[in-house]
C-alpha cells in the first residue's frame, strides 16, 4: 500500500487502464465474444510493442548522453590534470629559481656580514690604537668626556691633536663644543695657545664649560653661545651662528668646523669659511669634520672654487678633511 500512494498521476492512469483492458478482454471472452477479446487483445500488444520500443530508443538515447558526458568529463580531467601537472611543474622550477636565488643571496649575505665586521674588528682596534697614544700624551685632570657618535672619534682627535703639536696655532677657533673642545684645551695648554669655541645650544655650552672648569682648563678654552640666525649667501638663507660671536676674532690660525649639527638644515656647514675667511691668520689650517657626508664633501668642493689661496692637503682620512689656507694679497700699481 505504501508503494501505490507512491505512484504518480501518469502511472496511475496506465495502470487504470491497463485494469480496464483487462476488464475488456475478460469481459469480452466470458460473453462469448472470443473476436473483440483477441482484437483489444492485439491492441494491447500493440500498445506494449510500442511502448517497449519507445522505452528501448530512450534507453539508448540515454546511453549515448550518458557516454558523451563521460567522454566530456574525461576530456576535462585530462585537460585539468594536464594544468594541474604544468603548474606543479612550473611551481618547481620558480622554486628552484628562487632557492637558488637565495642561495646565493646568503651566501652574499654571510660575505657582506663577514667583511662589514672585519672592517668593524679593525676600526674599533683603530679607535682603541688613538685612544691609548691620546692618553700616553696627556694626563687629564679629572675624567674625560665620551668620545665618538657626535663628537670627534679618537683616531680624528689624535690627527687633530698632532696637528696642534705640530704646527702649534696661537689661535684655535672651534664650532661646536663637546669632548673636543677638552682635548685641544689640553693640547693647547702645552702648545701656548688659546682655544674660543661656538655652541649654538646654550646647555651643551655650559655642559662643556663644567667639563673645562673641572680639567682646570678655562684660561686655556673659552665657550661662547652663539644660537643660529640667518646668513644670507649666493641668495640663499642659511641658519648659522650669530656672528656678534667672532666679531673680536682676527689671526685663526687653526679652523675646527664640526657645526651646526646636519639636522638644523641643508648645508648647515656651508657658511663657515665665507663668513670666516676674513677671520683667518695670513697662513690657516682648517680642519673640515664629517667631510664624508654629502653636503659637507659639496661645501667643501664648493669652497675651493671659490676662495683663492684655500686648497685640501691630499685625501679626507676618516671624517675629516684638512685644507690649508694662505691668504693671496693683490698689488695694486697705480696708473700714470
Amino acid at each position: 500500500m505504501s508503494r501505490l500512494r507512491k505512484i504518480t498521476r501518469r502511472q496511475a492512469v496506465l495502470l487504470a487502464a491497463a485494469a480496464l483492458l483487462g476488464a475488456a478482454i475478460g469481459g469480452s471472452a466470458l460473453t462469448g465474444h472470443i473476436g473483440v477479446a483477441l482484437a483489444v487483445l492485439a491492441v494491447v500488444m500493440v500498445a506494449l510493442t510500442a511502448g517497449l520500443i519507445l522505452v528501448l530508443h530512450r534507453l539508448a538515447t540515454l546511453g549515448r548522453e550518458a557516454r558523451r558526458s563521460q567522454r566530456e568529463q574525461r576530456a576535462v580531467l585530462d585537460q585539468t590534470q594536464r594544468r594541474l601537472l604544468g603548474a606543479v611543474e612550473q611551481m618547481l622550477l620558480l622554486a628552484g629559481d628562487r632557492h637558488r636565488e637565495l642561495t646565493e643571496l646568503l651566501a652574499n649575505s654571510q660575505k657582506l656580514t663577514a667583511n662589514g665586521t672585519d672592517r668593524l674588528l679593525r676600526a674599533q682596534t683603530g679607535e682603541v690604537e688613538a685612544l691609548i697614544q691620546m692618553f700616553q700624551g696627556f694626563s687629564p685632570r679629572a675624567p674625560m668626556p665620551t668620545s665618538g657618535g657626535f663628537a670627534l672619534n679618537p683616531t680624528d682627535l689624535l690627527a687633530l691633536l698632532h696637528i696642534i703639536h705640530t704646527r702649534r696655532p696661537k689661535l684655535v677657533l672651534e664650532l661646536g663644543s663637546g669632548t673636543s673642545t677638552v682635548w685641544i684645551a689640553y693640547a693647547l695648554e702645552k702648545a701656548g695657545g688659546k682655544l674660543i669655541s661656538l655652541d649654538h645650544d646654550a646647555a651643551y655650552a655650559e655642559k662643556t664649560r663644567i667639563a673645562l672648569a673641572a680639567h682646570g682648563l678655562t684660561a686655556v678654552a673659552e665657550v661662547r653661545d652663539a644660537p643660529l640666525c640667518p646668513v644670507v649667501l649666493d641668495g640663499r638663507t642659511f641658519p648659522w651662528y650669530d656672528t656678534e660671536a667672532v666679531a673680536d676674532l682676527n689671526e685663526v690660525d687653526l679652523l675646527l668646523i664640526d657645526g651646526p649639527p646636519e639636522k638644523t638644515g641643508k648645508d648647515a656647514r656651508y657658511p663657515a669659511m665665507r663668513v670666516l675667511e676674513d677671520r683667518l691668520a695670513d697662513t690657516a689650517t682648517v680642519v673640515f669634520d664629517d667631510a664624508h657626508r654629502q653636503d659637507e664633501a659639496e661645501a667643501l668642493r664648493r669652497w675651493v672654487e671659490m676662495i683663492e689661496g684655500l686648497t685640501q692637503e691630499g685625501e679626507a682620512l676618516g671624517r675629516h678633511a684638512v685644507l690649508s689656507y694662505r691668504r693671496v694679497v693683490r698689488q695694486f700699481t697705480p696708473s700714470n
